[in-house]
Protein backbone atom coordinates (compact mmCIF):
# COMPACT_ATOMS: atom_id res chain seq x y z
CA UNK A 1 0.00 0.00 0.00
CA UNK A 2 1.30 3.46 -0.92
CA UNK A 3 2.20 5.88 1.87
CA UNK A 4 -0.21 8.76 2.47
CA UNK A 5 1.34 12.13 1.74
CA UNK A 6 -0.30 15.40 2.69
CA UNK A 7 -0.69 18.52 0.61
CA UNK A 8 -1.37 22.15 1.46
CA UNK A 9 -1.88 25.14 -0.80
CA UNK A 10 -2.24 28.82 -0.03
CA UNK A 11 -2.77 32.08 -1.88
CA UNK A 12 -3.19 35.61 -0.57
CA UNK A 13 -6.89 36.02 0.37
CA UNK A 14 -7.26 39.36 -1.45
CA UNK A 15 -5.42 40.70 -4.48
CA UNK A 16 -5.81 43.39 -7.11
CA UNK A 17 -6.27 42.49 -10.77
CA UNK A 18 -2.93 42.65 -12.58
CA UNK A 19 -0.65 41.48 -9.77
CA UNK A 20 0.94 38.00 -9.61
CA UNK A 21 -1.25 35.31 -8.05
CA UNK A 22 1.35 33.40 -6.06
CA UNK A 23 0.21 29.89 -5.15
CA UNK A 24 2.28 28.18 -2.45
CA UNK A 25 2.24 24.36 -2.61
CA UNK A 26 3.60 22.12 0.13
CA UNK A 27 3.93 18.34 -0.15
CA UNK A 28 4.67 16.60 3.17
CA UNK A 29 5.59 13.08 4.23
CA UNK A 30 4.05 12.28 7.65
CA UNK A 31 5.09 8.62 7.39
CA UNK A 32 8.09 6.86 8.92
CA UNK A 33 9.75 6.02 5.58
CA UNK A 34 11.46 8.09 2.89
CA UNK A 35 9.49 8.31 -0.35
CA UNK A 36 10.24 9.65 -3.83
CA UNK A 37 7.46 11.70 -5.45
CA UNK A 38 7.52 12.45 -9.16
CA UNK A 39 7.35 16.25 -9.49
CA UNK A 40 5.57 16.16 -12.86
CA UNK A 41 2.10 17.71 -12.90
CA UNK A 42 2.67 19.46 -9.56
CA UNK A 43 3.89 22.97 -8.69
CA UNK A 44 7.18 21.34 -7.61
CA UNK A 45 8.21 21.54 -11.29
CA UNK A 46 6.43 24.80 -12.11
CA UNK A 47 3.47 25.27 -14.44
CA UNK A 48 4.20 22.82 -17.23
CA UNK A 49 0.81 21.09 -17.52
CA UNK A 50 -2.84 21.52 -16.61
CA UNK A 51 -2.87 20.02 -13.10
CA UNK A 52 -5.00 22.71 -11.43
CA UNK A 53 -8.71 23.43 -11.62
CA UNK A 54 -9.27 27.19 -11.59
CA UNK A 55 -12.67 28.86 -11.55
CA UNK A 56 -13.92 32.45 -11.25
CA UNK A 57 -17.29 32.84 -9.52
CA UNK A 58 -18.06 29.19 -10.31
CA UNK A 59 -17.06 29.33 -14.01
CA UNK A 60 -14.03 27.36 -15.17
CA UNK A 61 -11.00 29.39 -16.22
CA UNK A 62 -9.21 27.52 -19.05
CA UNK A 63 -5.54 26.61 -18.79
CA UNK A 64 -3.39 28.66 -21.21
CA UNK A 65 0.09 27.50 -20.24
CA UNK A 66 2.52 25.01 -21.77
CA UNK A 67 1.73 21.31 -22.21
CA UNK A 68 5.00 19.39 -21.98
CA UNK A 69 5.42 16.05 -23.76
CA UNK A 70 7.85 13.77 -22.03
CA UNK A 71 10.09 10.75 -22.28
CA UNK A 72 10.63 8.54 -19.23
CA UNK A 73 11.73 10.58 -16.17
CA UNK A 74 15.22 10.90 -14.77
CA UNK A 75 16.02 10.43 -11.08
CA UNK A 76 16.15 14.26 -10.76
CA UNK A 77 12.43 14.41 -11.65
CA UNK A 78 11.64 12.90 -8.22
CA UNK A 79 11.44 14.82 -4.95
CA UNK A 80 12.87 12.82 -2.05
CA UNK A 81 10.78 13.23 1.09
CA UNK A 82 12.35 11.95 4.31
CA UNK A 83 10.07 11.05 7.22
CA UNK A 84 8.45 14.25 8.47
CA UNK A 85 9.97 16.33 5.64
CA UNK A 86 8.29 18.60 3.10
CA UNK A 87 9.00 20.08 -0.31
CA UNK A 88 7.56 23.47 -1.21
CA UNK A 89 7.14 25.47 -4.38
CA UNK A 90 5.55 28.75 -5.36
CA UNK A 91 4.09 29.46 -8.80
CA UNK A 92 2.35 32.48 -10.30
CA UNK A 93 -0.87 30.89 -11.57
CA UNK A 94 -1.68 34.10 -13.48
CA UNK A 95 1.04 33.02 -15.93
CA UNK A 96 -1.16 30.12 -17.13
CA UNK A 97 -4.74 31.15 -16.23
CA UNK A 98 -6.70 34.35 -16.88
CA UNK A 99 -6.86 36.37 -13.66
CA UNK A 100 -7.66 39.69 -15.41
CA UNK A 101 -11.25 40.02 -14.17
CA UNK A 102 -12.44 40.80 -10.64
CA UNK A 103 -14.14 37.96 -8.80
CA UNK A 104 -13.69 35.06 -6.41
CA UNK A 105 -11.18 32.55 -7.76
CA UNK A 106 -11.02 28.96 -6.53
CA UNK A 107 -7.85 26.92 -7.16
CA UNK A 108 -7.79 23.15 -6.67
CA UNK A 109 -5.11 20.52 -7.30
CA UNK A 110 -6.39 17.72 -9.56
CA UNK A 111 -5.46 15.16 -6.93
CA UNK A 112 -2.99 12.63 -8.31
CA UNK A 113 0.75 12.17 -7.99
CA UNK A 114 1.81 10.43 -11.18
CA UNK A 115 4.39 8.19 -9.45
CA UNK A 116 5.53 7.52 -5.91
CA UNK A 117 8.45 5.25 -5.04
CA UNK A 118 9.16 3.88 -1.60
CA UNK A 119 12.90 3.35 -2.13
CA UNK A 120 15.60 5.09 -4.13
CA UNK A 121 16.04 1.85 -6.10
CA UNK A 122 12.41 2.24 -7.33
CA UNK A 123 13.09 5.43 -9.24
CA UNK A 124 13.21 6.49 -11.92
CA UNK A 125 10.52 4.25 -13.39
CA UNK A 126 9.37 3.92 -16.97
CA UNK A 127 6.02 5.63 -17.60
CA UNK A 128 4.17 2.34 -18.07
CA UNK A 129 5.29 1.27 -14.57
CA UNK A 130 4.22 4.44 -12.71
CA UNK A 131 2.42 3.88 -9.42
CA UNK A 132 0.11 6.85 -9.09
CA UNK A 133 -1.44 7.83 -5.77
CA UNK A 134 -4.33 10.08 -4.84
CA UNK A 135 -3.31 13.28 -3.11
CA UNK A 136 -5.92 15.21 -1.16
CA UNK A 137 -5.14 18.89 -1.25
CA UNK A 138 -7.82 21.33 -0.01
CA UNK A 139 -8.77 24.00 -2.55
CA UNK A 140 -7.96 27.66 -1.88
CA UNK A 141 -9.69 30.91 -2.80
CA UNK A 142 -8.66 34.48 -3.47
CA UNK A 143 -10.77 37.52 -4.24
CA UNK A 144 -9.51 39.83 -6.98
CA UNK A 145 -10.70 43.42 -7.02
CA UNK A 146 -10.34 46.04 -9.74
CA UNK A 147 -7.13 48.07 -9.58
Amino acid sequence: MAPSLTCEMSVPPRLKVGVPVELRFKLSNPTSQTVYALKWHTPLEGLRNNFLEVSRDGTEVPYQGPMVKRADPSAEAYAPLAPGASQEAQVDVAMAYDFTRPGTYRIAFRGTLMDLGTSQADVPRKMDAFQSVELRCPAVETVLSAG
